[in-house]
């Protein structure tokens, strides 16, 4: 069969044919498994045990950082799609505050997401990656469990991210990069502020991510339809401040390296507002917007219903 080459960006998937995301086993992911359950023991003791405001202040706050900075402008729109540019200690504490998510490493996150990113738009993919096994199927499978391939597709990273020092160090000790803040929190605030700092922030996060990955691929606004798509993204309006503006997934799939998610007048983008202050002050530059190039030539699959775009540019 002929070789479908699917080139990204920053990154490249070579696959054979289709069955390489549509054959698999979905297993229990022990490590993953208890890492999650971990934090939720520890968010419940919490929650049982120091019911105090302080702590609840800090969680919040400690979850608003992680998720803008770190998620949003670290994780995604920076080491997944390189949709700005900014000094290297900056791009390096962006990606390390998305480490603190609780997700995976750095490089664990980007792969999972160009297999997922590539597999949702050939014309079928497993049920893993398009989260097509129900509500309570698809959170069992995506926060307990891991697919195995049988023929997986091979995931070329390029080399200034897997070759870095920095990212490869964070990558074999994402899960102990939690022990800076457990250790600050502690002697700022006890294990009041561990539990709610930490265990409850990660538990959030990851459970948060997990919904809203479901939500944004099963329901929710359809403005693009990307043509021959296993999968297609989603607008969830309601979500947007809580999830910084990720939750616009249908304008994301439509535009994947725009900086900004948020496309039309009341599409309200957190993570756009903070890269326009860090731009006023000269920390990041060249925001990517759907009029570039690269945007461009990924439309050329997608179908737009009647949508009227407002782009402030």
């Amino acid at each position: 069969m002929k070789k479908i080459r699917n080139v990204i960006r920053n990154h490249r998937v070579d696959s054979q044919d289709l069955a390489s995301v549509c054959v698999g086993q979905v297993r229990y992911a022990p490590a993953k498994s208890l890492w999650l359950l971990g934090m939720y023991a520890g968010a419940a003791y919490g929650v049982l045990v120091y019911p105090l405001l302080p702590a609840m202040v800090l969680f919040a706050g400690a979850t608003a950082v992680v998720l803008l900075f770190g998620h949003s402008l670290g994780s995604h729109r920076k080491l997944i799609h390189n949709s700005f540019a900014c000094p290297k200690w900056l791009e390096y504490l962006l990606v390390w505050l998305g480490v603190q998510v609780g997700l995976a490493g750095p490089i664990g996150l980007l792969r999972q997401h160009e297999l997922r990113d590539y597999a949702q738009r050939q014309r079928d993919c497993h049920p893993y990656l398009r989260h097509g096994s129900g509500f309570l199927g698809d959170a069992w499978w995506q926060l307990h469990c891991e697919l195995v391939l049988e023929h997986p597709p091979a995931i070329r990273i390029e080399r200034r991210i897997a070759d870095d020092a920095f990212y490869r160090f964070l990558e074999r000790t994402w899960m102990l990069q939690q022990l800076p803040l457990a250790i600050l929190f502690y002697l700022w605030g006890g294990w009041a502020f561990v539990c709610w700092g930490v265990c409850a922030r990660i538990a959030a996060g990851v459970t948060g991510h997990w919904l809203i990955g479901y939500f944004a691929h099963n329901h929710g606004e359809l403005a693009c339809e990307v043509q021959d798509a296993a999968v297609q993204g989603r607008n969830i309006r309601w979500t947007s401040l809580l999830t910084m503006g990720e939750s616009w997934h249908n304008n994301h799939h439509a535009f994947p390296h725009s900086a900004r998610l948020g496309l039309a007048d009341g599409e309200w983008d957190p993570g756009w507002w903070a890269l326009r202050v860090l731009e006023h002050f000269g920390l990041v530059r060249d925001l990517q917007l759907p009029d570039r190039i690269e945007n461009k030539n990924g439309l050329d699959r997608c179908r737009f219903r009647p949508f009227l775009v407002n782009l402030w540019w």
